[in-house]
């Protein structure tokens, strides 16, 4: 009797578990502009998903965003590195396509209505302003999707997924620098990094995609490190702008 006390006790673990990620996985999917992929020839877990819809949505906003840059920016670097990170995002939009084609995955076909409203802001904006929002708005955004980059190319599986993150931490990298060299970022009012928590091993490594445990609860850490991100990024950028 007692094994099957313990199968039974077992089975209702994983209908709790099960009802549990269901949850999760509905409140993720009701996030704007944030839906998982949808992919038909395989199940992508949630964070190479993450990373595939995150690098997307950042090029149909920044490509835009470099190329207005590049007509108004008031400072001849400004209006250099918007040229080049326009340049760029175009590679790397082919390349996210392409790993979405291969894994027969859908993806987004245009920014969120966030999104829309930072490129809005942008085409209001003249002079020093602009400048200043377009260094603002663009360092934060890739300030938050630096550290999901790192995490699912430290553990996923799939090689598709790591060409591309392989790709995008070099383009991501290469934006940071060129932001920075400005001199228009305001280091001291950047949101601040997303910490491990005592007696943690590290909350990037505990939100890889790959190292969850077997029913795959890890996967939602990815997701909740980038929201957590976005809430705390979008406060402080509202502060940054605000003083201009």
């Amino acid at each position: 009797m007692a094994p099957r006390r313990h199968a039974r006790r077992q089975g209702h673990r994983t209908r709790r578990l099960a009802v549990l990620l269901i949850a999760i996985a509905a409140g993720l999917g009701a996030l704007p502009g944030m839906a998982l992929a949808a992919p038909i020839g395989q199940q992508l877990n949630a964070a190479d998903a993450a990373l595939l819809n995150g690098v997307r949505l950042a090029g149909l906003w920044e490509m835009p965003a470099g190329q207005m840059a590049a007509e108004k920016g008031q400072s001849p670097r400004v209006r250099e590195i918007g040229a080049e990170i326009a340049k760029q995002h175009e590679e790397l939009d082919r390349i996210t396509v392409e790993a979405a084609n291969k894994l027969s995955a859908s993806i987004p076909t245009e920014p969120t209505d966030e999104q829309k409203g930072w490129l809005n802001e942008m085409q209001q904006a003249r002079g020093a302003r602009f400048d200043q929002i377009f260094v603002t708005r663009l360092r934060v955004a890739h300030g938050k999707i630096f550290p999901v980059i790192g995490a699912v190319r430290a553990s996923t599986r799939d090689p598709i997924i790591r060409e591309l993150a392989e790709a995008a931490n070099t383009f991501v990298g290469d934006h940071l620098d060129m932001l920075e060299s400005t001199g228009l970022v305001r280091w001291a009012e950047l949101p601040p990094a997303a910490l491990p928590a005592p007696g943690e091993d590290g909350l990037l490594a505990a939100a890889s995609a790959n190292t969850a445990p077997r029913f795959g609860i890890s996967n939602t850490l990815v997701w909740l490190v980038f929201l957590a991100a976005l809430g705390t990024g979008g406060i402080a950028t509202w502060r940054m702008l605000r003083r201009t």
